[in-house]
């Protein structure tokens, strides 16, 4: 499990962004950055710095994955046919973790990684606990028998933060899903503004 040393919400306050539309988001109350510098003055950004932040929004977006797993997916995304910026999305999109948030079966992506970590999910029957698990179209995706019934995933199922996107189907009472297809950028239900092409210029340099 990827080590994190700074709150999620921390996060949010750097990026100034409610990067998962949240409520509980901190910048609700204080929307400018951690620290005892977080309310200083900031000059326009380089476009040095607009492409790292487009980068830090979408690799914390998903958890904060790592630099080098981050990485990967880019050089992934460049060696697939097509646009490298929508291949990128579509890597991310189908990471497990990332589909057990949009199936709503954890409340928050940080909570969802936890979740296959536990080893709470099956993939096509077979249980797996690796959250960067590549999922294929018409995988199906479901929550173990004996965790059908935790707290934290009939709080996320009911929960009306979001809604389940449109490329990947879902029965809540049954608490089984399946990944329909390849998302585009369009069809994924960011809270806030994501720019991947931006993040394809930064890795481009």
């Amino acid at each position: 499990m990827t080590k994190r040393v700074e709150s999620k919400y921390k996060i949010n306050r750097r990026l100034g962004v409610n990067l998962w539309g949240r409520p509980k988001s901190p910048l609700a109350k204080r929307d400018y950055g951690p620290g005892q510098h977080g309310q200083r003055r900031k000059g326009k950004p380089t476009d040095f710095g607009v492409q790292l932040m487009a980068k830090q929004k979408l690799k914390g977006y998903y958890g904060n994955i790592g630099e080098k797993q981050f990485r990967k997916y880019y050089f992934e995304a460049v060696r697939r046919k097509g646009d490298t910026s929508e291949n990128l999305i579509d890597l991310l999109e189908r990471r497990l973790d990332a589909v057990v948030y949009r199936m709503k079966f954890a409340i928050t992506p940080f909570a969802a990684r936890q979740f296959v970590n536990h080893g709470h999910i099956l993939v096509n029957g077979r249980r797996l606990n690796i959250p960067s698990y590549s999922v294929r179209d018409n995988d199906v995706i479901e929550v173990r028998e004996k965790s059908k019934q935790l707290a934290v995933v009939l709080d996320a199922a009911q929960s009306s933060e979001r809604d389940v996107p449109e490329y990947i189907e879902v029965d809540h009472r049954a608490m089984k899903g399946r990944f329909v297809r390849s998302p585009k950028l369009s069809d994924v239900p960011y809270p806030v503004q994501m720019e991947p092409n931006l993040v394809v210029e930064f890795y481009s340099r």
